[in-house]
């Protein structure tokens, strides 16, 4: 499972390596509503290349969905 990076590393920490996507800004998209990788690459201006990236990008996906799963409670 994707492990998250704590403090301000989490902005310098890659996603995608071939899009240039880093943690912060897919955290971004996905606050913003993004609910799939597919939603990530187009609020970050991109396309899937090589999608190593998607089972992370799926796991800050469900990190989110969790999180707010708790805040509901």
């Amino acid at each position: 499972m994707y492990q998250a990076s704590a403090g301000s590393s989490q902005q310098s920490m890659y996603v995608c390596n071939c899009n240039g996507i880093r943690e912060g800004e897919a955290r971004q998209a996905i606050a913003a509503g993004a609910c799939r990788p597919a939603d990530i690459f187009r609020a970050c201006d991109s396309r899937p290349q090589c999608a190593k990236c998607v089972c992370d990008m799926r796991c800050l996906i469900e990190e989110s969905r969790e999180a707010l799963r708790f805040a509901a409670e």
